[in-house]
């Protein structure tokens, strides 16, 4: 149980780090920059992927955790 906890966290965490257009866009409102900030951008291809990916990982650690504690 802890081993899959371990594997799924550090790939989630490359999978997050992975996606640079989300971190752009927070980083475009700190900055106050406004010029792509409402632009309607849909996810495709590979982004989509990896967009998917991390909820499937992030809701797995979550179950892993959860079930890991009424063990």
């Amino acid at each position: 149980m802890e081993t899959a906890l371990l594997i799924i966290s550090i790939v989630l965490i490359v999978i997050v780090l992975l996606q640079s257009s989300k971190a752009e866009g927070a980083a475009q409102i700190i900055s106050g920059s406004t010029s792509e900030l409402f632009a309607h951008r849909k996810e495709r291809g590979s982004e989509l992927f990896i967009s998917r990916l991390t909820m499937i990982l992030g809701l797995a650690f979550f179950g892993i955790c959860l079930i890991s504690m009424f063990i």
